[in-house]
Protein backbone atom coordinates (compact mmCIF):
# COMPACT_ATOMS: atom_id res chain seq x y z
CA UNK A 1 0.00 0.00 0.00
CA UNK A 2 1.55 3.77 -0.87
CA UNK A 3 0.47 5.89 1.81
CA UNK A 4 1.63 8.77 0.27
CA UNK A 5 -0.77 8.90 -2.18
CA UNK A 6 -3.97 10.63 -0.98
CA UNK A 7 -7.21 10.12 -3.14
CA UNK A 8 -9.74 12.48 -3.81
CA UNK A 9 -12.34 13.97 -1.47
CA UNK A 10 -15.53 12.58 -3.92
CA UNK A 11 -15.22 9.97 -7.31
CA UNK A 12 -17.88 7.70 -9.05
CA UNK A 13 -17.72 3.91 -8.69
CA UNK A 14 -17.88 3.32 -12.16
CA UNK A 15 -21.08 2.51 -14.25
CA UNK A 16 -23.29 5.58 -15.54
CA UNK A 17 -26.47 5.02 -17.88
CA UNK A 18 -26.33 6.07 -21.46
CA UNK A 19 -24.50 4.44 -24.48
CA UNK A 20 -21.92 8.11 -25.27
CA UNK A 21 -18.48 7.43 -24.24
CA UNK A 22 -17.56 11.01 -24.64
CA UNK A 23 -20.74 12.26 -22.99
CA UNK A 24 -19.82 10.18 -19.82
CA UNK A 25 -16.43 11.34 -19.65
CA UNK A 26 -16.95 14.75 -19.78
CA UNK A 27 -19.77 13.93 -16.83
CA UNK A 28 -16.79 12.54 -14.74
CA UNK A 29 -14.18 14.86 -15.51
CA UNK A 30 -16.44 17.86 -15.07
CA UNK A 31 -18.21 16.47 -11.82
CA UNK A 32 -14.66 15.11 -10.48
CA UNK A 33 -12.06 17.50 -10.62
CA UNK A 34 -9.39 15.82 -8.14
CA UNK A 35 -10.97 11.76 -8.77
CA UNK A 36 -12.23 11.44 -12.08
CA UNK A 37 -12.64 7.50 -13.03
CA UNK A 38 -13.00 5.40 -16.19
CA UNK A 39 -16.99 5.61 -17.30
CA UNK A 40 -18.59 1.89 -17.98
CA UNK A 41 -21.69 2.24 -19.72
CA UNK A 42 -23.09 -1.64 -19.72
CA UNK A 43 -25.90 -0.26 -21.26
CA UNK A 44 -24.62 -0.85 -24.81
CA UNK A 45 -25.17 -4.48 -23.81
CA UNK A 46 -22.72 -7.87 -23.94
CA UNK A 47 -19.48 -6.76 -23.74
CA UNK A 48 -19.86 -3.71 -21.90
CA UNK A 49 -21.26 -5.23 -19.16
CA UNK A 50 -19.33 -5.35 -16.33
CA UNK A 51 -18.03 -9.49 -16.09
CA UNK A 52 -17.77 -8.97 -20.07
CA UNK A 53 -15.58 -5.94 -19.89
CA UNK A 54 -13.36 -7.47 -17.46
CA UNK A 55 -13.61 -10.83 -19.91
CA UNK A 56 -12.13 -8.57 -22.51
CA UNK A 57 -8.99 -7.84 -20.52
CA UNK A 58 -8.25 -11.57 -19.97
CA UNK A 59 -4.83 -12.95 -21.26
CA UNK A 60 -4.60 -16.20 -23.15
CA UNK A 61 -8.25 -16.84 -21.86
CA UNK A 62 -11.58 -15.66 -23.93
CA UNK A 63 -15.16 -16.03 -23.39
CA UNK A 64 -18.47 -15.32 -25.37
CA UNK A 65 -22.09 -14.83 -24.63
CA UNK A 66 -24.70 -17.95 -24.41
CA UNK A 67 -27.66 -17.93 -23.07
CA UNK A 68 -27.07 -18.26 -19.68
CA UNK A 69 -24.30 -15.83 -19.32
CA UNK A 70 -20.39 -15.56 -20.54
CA UNK A 71 -18.73 -18.81 -20.87
CA UNK A 72 -14.92 -19.16 -21.23
CA UNK A 73 -14.12 -20.41 -24.81
CA UNK A 74 -11.26 -21.39 -27.22
CA UNK A 75 -10.32 -18.20 -29.31
CA UNK A 76 -11.44 -14.25 -29.47
CA UNK A 77 -14.78 -14.53 -31.19
CA UNK A 78 -16.82 -11.14 -31.97
CA UNK A 79 -18.38 -10.65 -28.34
CA UNK A 80 -14.41 -10.40 -26.79
CA UNK A 81 -13.65 -8.06 -29.71
CA UNK A 82 -16.91 -6.11 -28.78
CA UNK A 83 -15.38 -5.43 -25.69
CA UNK A 84 -12.09 -4.20 -26.50
CA UNK A 85 -13.61 -1.98 -28.76
CA UNK A 86 -15.74 -0.12 -26.30
CA UNK A 87 -13.11 -0.16 -23.95
CA UNK A 88 -10.83 1.28 -26.67
CA UNK A 89 -13.57 3.84 -26.72
CA UNK A 90 -13.85 4.84 -22.99
CA UNK A 91 -10.48 5.33 -23.13
CA UNK A 92 -10.36 7.63 -26.08
CA UNK A 93 -12.38 9.79 -24.71
CA UNK A 94 -11.30 9.89 -21.39
CA UNK A 95 -7.69 10.50 -23.15
CA UNK A 96 -9.66 13.24 -24.34
CA UNK A 97 -11.15 14.91 -21.36
CA UNK A 98 -8.07 14.49 -19.14
CA UNK A 99 -5.36 16.28 -20.96
CA UNK A 100 -2.67 17.95 -18.83
CA UNK A 101 -4.79 16.13 -15.82
CA UNK A 102 -2.21 15.28 -12.78
CA UNK A 103 -4.08 13.46 -9.98
CA UNK A 104 -5.35 10.66 -8.73
CA UNK A 105 -7.65 8.62 -11.46
CA UNK A 106 -9.79 5.42 -10.88
CA UNK A 107 -9.82 2.41 -13.46
CA UNK A 108 -12.04 -0.30 -12.39
CA UNK A 109 -12.47 -4.07 -13.37
CA UNK A 110 -14.32 -7.31 -11.76
CA UNK A 111 -12.12 -8.94 -9.21
CA UNK A 112 -11.15 -12.35 -9.56
CA UNK A 113 -13.78 -14.02 -7.21
CA UNK A 114 -16.49 -12.40 -9.06
CA UNK A 115 -15.24 -13.53 -12.31
CA UNK A 116 -14.71 -17.00 -10.96
CA UNK A 117 -18.46 -16.68 -9.86
CA UNK A 118 -19.68 -14.71 -13.02
CA UNK A 119 -17.91 -16.79 -15.89
CA UNK A 120 -19.02 -20.43 -16.78
CA UNK A 121 -16.38 -23.30 -17.77
CA UNK A 122 -17.24 -25.29 -21.01
CA UNK A 123 -19.91 -27.53 -19.00
CA UNK A 124 -21.64 -24.41 -17.90
CA UNK A 125 -20.49 -24.06 -14.34
CA UNK A 126 -18.98 -21.72 -12.61
CA UNK A 127 -14.98 -21.38 -13.12
CA UNK A 128 -15.85 -21.08 -9.06
CA UNK A 129 -16.47 -24.74 -9.14
CA UNK A 130 -12.97 -25.74 -10.51
CA UNK A 131 -9.69 -24.26 -7.89
CA UNK A 132 -7.18 -25.23 -10.76
CA UNK A 133 -9.80 -22.61 -13.04
CA UNK A 134 -9.97 -20.22 -10.66
CA UNK A 135 -6.03 -20.17 -10.46
CA UNK A 136 -5.87 -19.49 -14.12
CA UNK A 137 -8.25 -16.54 -14.48
CA UNK A 138 -6.96 -15.14 -11.26
CA UNK A 139 -3.40 -15.25 -13.32
CA UNK A 140 -4.84 -14.37 -16.69
CA UNK A 141 -6.91 -11.00 -14.78
CA UNK A 142 -3.79 -10.21 -13.02
CA UNK A 143 -1.54 -9.75 -16.44
CA UNK A 144 -4.19 -8.35 -18.36
CA UNK A 145 -4.96 -6.03 -15.46
CA UNK A 146 -1.27 -5.45 -15.88
CA UNK A 147 -1.30 -4.20 -19.56
CA UNK A 148 -4.37 -2.69 -19.25
CA UNK A 149 -2.99 0.09 -16.23
CA UNK A 150 -0.23 0.10 -19.05
CA UNK A 151 -2.25 1.93 -21.61
CA UNK A 152 -4.19 4.29 -19.35
CA UNK A 153 -0.64 5.47 -18.08
CA UNK A 154 0.56 6.13 -21.71
CA UNK A 155 -2.31 8.25 -22.20
CA UNK A 156 -3.12 9.62 -19.44
CA UNK A 157 0.28 10.46 -18.39
CA UNK A 158 -0.06 12.95 -15.38
CA UNK A 159 -2.63 10.61 -13.71
CA UNK A 160 -1.47 8.73 -10.77
CA UNK A 161 -3.23 5.67 -11.26
CA UNK A 162 -5.82 3.72 -8.51
CA UNK A 163 -7.21 0.27 -9.67
CA UNK A 164 -10.55 -0.48 -8.48
CA UNK A 165 -11.78 -4.66 -7.93
CA UNK A 166 -15.02 -4.52 -8.35
CA UNK A 167 -16.07 -8.00 -5.89
CA UNK A 168 -19.76 -7.53 -4.86
CA UNK A 169 -19.75 -11.69 -4.77
CA UNK A 170 -17.03 -11.88 -2.51
CA UNK A 171 -18.93 -12.61 0.55
CA UNK A 172 -21.08 -15.18 -1.16
CA UNK A 173 -18.13 -16.76 -2.43
CA UNK A 174 -16.52 -16.94 1.04
CA UNK A 175 -19.71 -18.31 2.29
CA UNK A 176 -20.84 -20.72 -0.34
CA UNK A 177 -24.24 -18.67 -1.60
CA UNK A 178 -23.10 -18.92 -4.93
CA UNK A 179 -25.85 -21.39 -7.23
CA UNK A 180 -24.78 -23.89 -9.38
CA UNK A 181 -25.94 -24.18 -12.79
CA UNK A 182 -29.49 -25.90 -11.84
CA UNK A 183 -29.79 -23.59 -9.27
CA UNK A 184 -30.87 -26.43 -7.09
CA UNK A 185 -27.18 -26.11 -5.11
CA UNK A 186 -24.68 -24.08 -4.39
CA UNK A 187 -20.99 -24.37 -4.91
CA UNK A 188 -19.43 -24.88 -1.78
CA UNK A 189 -17.23 -22.00 0.41
CA UNK A 190 -13.95 -21.10 -0.56
CA UNK A 191 -11.24 -21.05 2.34
CA UNK A 192 -10.57 -17.71 3.04
CA UNK A 193 -6.99 -18.05 3.26
CA UNK A 194 -7.24 -19.17 -0.35
CA UNK A 195 -9.59 -15.97 -1.16
CA UNK A 196 -7.01 -13.77 0.47
CA UNK A 197 -3.73 -14.82 -1.34
CA UNK A 198 -5.44 -14.91 -4.69
CA UNK A 199 -6.89 -11.29 -3.99
CA UNK A 200 -3.15 -10.11 -2.97
CA UNK A 201 -1.67 -11.49 -5.86
CA UNK A 202 -3.76 -9.38 -8.02
CA UNK A 203 -3.65 -6.22 -6.00
CA UNK A 204 -0.04 -6.78 -6.33
CA UNK A 205 -0.39 -6.13 -10.23
CA UNK A 206 -0.51 -2.54 -9.30
CA UNK A 207 3.10 -2.21 -8.01
CA UNK A 208 2.97 0.76 -5.27
CA UNK A 209 0.03 2.09 -6.68
CA UNK A 210 -3.08 2.32 -4.70
CA UNK A 211 -6.05 -0.62 -5.19
CA UNK A 212 -9.62 0.00 -3.44
CA UNK A 213 -11.89 -3.29 -3.20
CA UNK A 214 -15.04 -2.02 -3.60
CA UNK A 215 -18.54 -4.26 -3.34
CA UNK A 216 -22.10 -3.20 -2.37
CA UNK A 217 -23.32 -6.32 -1.09
CA UNK A 218 -24.27 -7.07 2.44
CA UNK A 219 -21.30 -8.08 5.12
CA UNK A 220 -17.93 -6.71 3.19
CA UNK A 221 -15.42 -8.97 4.50
CA UNK A 222 -13.00 -5.53 5.75
CA UNK A 223 -10.80 -7.30 7.84
CA UNK A 224 -9.74 -9.86 4.94
CA UNK A 225 -9.71 -7.15 2.67
CA UNK A 226 -7.60 -5.10 4.62
CA UNK A 227 -5.30 -8.36 5.06
CA UNK A 228 -4.18 -8.32 1.12
CA UNK A 229 -3.12 -5.06 1.47
CA UNK A 230 -5.44 -2.70 -0.34
CA UNK A 231 -5.32 0.89 -0.14
CA UNK A 232 -8.92 1.46 0.55
CA UNK A 233 -12.34 -0.16 0.56
CA UNK A 234 -15.52 0.79 -1.15
CA UNK A 235 -19.06 -0.33 0.20
CA UNK A 236 -22.91 0.66 0.39
CA UNK A 237 -22.85 2.69 4.09
CA UNK A 238 -26.46 2.10 4.39
CA UNK A 239 -25.67 -1.49 4.72
CA UNK A 240 -23.46 -1.17 7.31
CA UNK A 241 -24.32 -2.45 11.02
CA UNK A 242 -22.83 -2.17 14.14
CA UNK A 243 -21.48 -5.67 13.70
CA UNK A 244 -18.91 -4.00 11.40
CA UNK A 245 -17.37 -1.61 13.77
CA UNK A 246 -14.80 -2.95 15.23
CA UNK A 247 -13.17 -4.12 11.42
CA UNK A 248 -13.64 -0.53 10.26
CA UNK A 249 -12.22 1.38 13.10
CA UNK A 250 -9.52 -1.05 12.32
CA UNK A 251 -9.28 -0.47 8.69
CA UNK A 252 -9.30 3.14 9.21
CA UNK A 253 -6.70 3.12 11.98
CA UNK A 254 -4.22 1.17 10.23
CA UNK A 255 -4.49 3.60 7.33
CA UNK A 256 -6.73 2.38 4.96
CA UNK A 257 -9.23 4.47 3.48
CA UNK A 258 -13.17 4.21 3.22
CA UNK A 259 -14.61 4.56 0.09
CA UNK A 260 -18.13 5.80 1.67
CA UNK A 261 -21.60 5.18 -0.40
CA UNK A 262 -23.88 7.75 1.19
CA UNK A 263 -26.10 9.05 -2.00
CA UNK A 264 -28.49 6.83 -3.84
CA UNK A 265 -27.65 4.65 -7.04
CA UNK A 266 -31.04 5.63 -8.41
CA UNK A 267 -33.14 8.03 -8.96
CA UNK A 268 -34.99 9.63 -5.88
CA UNK A 269 -34.70 13.12 -3.54
CA UNK A 270 -31.46 13.63 -2.58
CA UNK A 271 -31.09 14.85 1.10
CA UNK A 272 -28.98 18.36 1.64
CA UNK A 273 -25.21 17.30 1.51
CA UNK A 274 -24.88 17.63 5.70
CA UNK A 275 -27.71 15.32 5.86
CA UNK A 276 -25.95 12.56 3.42
CA UNK A 277 -23.30 12.63 5.26
CA UNK A 278 -24.43 12.70 8.66
CA UNK A 279 -24.32 8.58 9.33
CA UNK A 280 -20.60 9.04 8.56
CA UNK A 281 -19.66 11.15 11.42
CA UNK A 282 -21.96 9.13 13.88
CA UNK A 283 -19.88 6.15 12.85
CA UNK A 284 -16.86 8.16 13.74
CA UNK A 285 -18.37 9.52 16.96
CA UNK A 286 -19.08 5.64 17.32
CA UNK A 287 -15.95 4.43 17.44
CA UNK A 288 -14.11 7.26 19.04
CA UNK A 289 -12.25 8.28 16.15
CA UNK A 290 -10.87 11.80 15.86
CA UNK A 291 -12.88 14.67 13.80
CA UNK A 292 -10.15 15.95 11.80
CA UNK A 293 -9.16 12.65 10.53
CA UNK A 294 -12.41 12.37 8.52
CA UNK A 295 -11.54 14.14 5.38
CA UNK A 296 -8.35 12.31 5.25
CA UNK A 297 -9.66 8.92 5.62
CA UNK A 298 -12.96 8.93 3.87
CA UNK A 299 -13.84 9.43 0.10
CA UNK A 300 -17.73 10.25 -1.03
CA UNK A 301 -18.83 8.11 -3.51
CA UNK A 302 -22.67 6.78 -4.68
CA UNK A 303 -23.87 3.70 -3.07
CA UNK A 304 -23.08 1.86 -6.50
CA UNK A 305 -23.08 1.95 -9.92
CA UNK A 306 -25.49 4.38 -11.41
CA UNK A 307 -25.94 2.38 -14.74
CA UNK A 308 -29.90 1.75 -13.72
CA UNK A 309 -30.39 5.70 -12.70
CA UNK A 310 -31.39 8.53 -15.34
CA UNK A 311 -28.64 10.61 -16.87
CA UNK A 312 -30.07 13.66 -15.08
CA UNK A 313 -30.56 12.09 -11.72
CA UNK A 314 -26.12 10.69 -12.35
CA UNK A 315 -25.19 14.08 -13.13
CA UNK A 316 -27.03 15.78 -9.68
CA UNK A 317 -26.01 12.82 -7.64
CA UNK A 318 -22.04 12.89 -8.98
CA UNK A 319 -22.56 17.20 -8.19
CA UNK A 320 -24.14 15.81 -4.62
CA UNK A 321 -20.93 13.75 -3.55
CA UNK A 322 -18.59 16.70 -4.08
CA UNK A 323 -20.75 18.76 -1.69
CA UNK A 324 -21.48 16.37 0.65
CA UNK A 325 -17.43 15.96 0.63
CA UNK A 326 -17.13 19.21 1.05
CA UNK A 327 -19.59 19.06 4.26
CA UNK A 328 -17.70 16.65 5.76
CA UNK A 329 -14.41 18.50 5.34
CA UNK A 330 -15.60 21.58 6.15
CA UNK A 331 -17.26 20.66 9.31
CA UNK A 332 -15.97 17.30 10.35
CA UNK A 333 -17.83 17.41 13.73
Amino acid sequence: MNDNLPLGPATGIGSLPGHDAREAAKTVTGSFEDFPHLPELPARGPGADMIGRTAGMLVELYARVEPSGWRIGDRPGRDTKRARSWLGQDLDALEEFTQEYQGPLKVQAVGPWTLAAGLELRNGEAALSDPGACRDLAASLAEGLRLHLAEVRRRVPGARLVLQLDEPSLTAVLRGQVRTASGYRTHRAVDRQIVEATLRDVVGVHDGGPVVVHSCAPDVPFALLRRTGVAAISFDFSLLTERDDEAIGEAVESGTRLLAGVVPGTDGPLSDPAGSVMGVRTLWRRLGLRPGLLPEAVTITPACGLAGASPQYARKAYAHCVRAARSLADNPE
